[in-house]
């Protein structure tokens, strides 16, 4: 299983999560810095589109790992909610094209 990891306790906020995110996940120089833009940069894991560094199989999951995550549920508690929602929703994304869900969220 492909993994990644971010430190919650280097989040402050959405300014760096979308930095640290560029870093873990290899997102190209063009990447928005926004929400939307992480959803749909996950949304492409077992595409050739070169979204992210990972290039997933078909049944293959990636997982999101957050070390300190109740760091960043301190300095930003809002974000981490955005973020399992928005991992949902791309699960969703691959669901209704019907493949398996890409992502696994854990949080420590």
């Amino acid at each position: 299983m492909a993994s990644v990891t971010l430190d919650g306790a280097a989040i402050r906020d959405e300014a760096g999560f979308h930095a640290a995110s560029r870093a873990a996940f290899g997102l190209p120089d063009y990447y928005g810095d926004s929400m939307d833009s992480w959803v749909d940069a996950l949304s492409y894991l077992r595409d050739d589109e070169g979204m992210t560094k990972f290039r997933l199989k078909p049944n293959e999951l990636l997982q999101i790992v957050i070390d300190n995550t109740s760091a960043l549920r301190a300095a930003a508690p809002d974000l981490l909610a955005e973020i399992e929602y928005c991992v949902g929703g791309i699960n969703e994304r691959y669901e209704d094209y019907g493949e398996k869900p890409a992502l696994q969220l854990v949080l420590r």
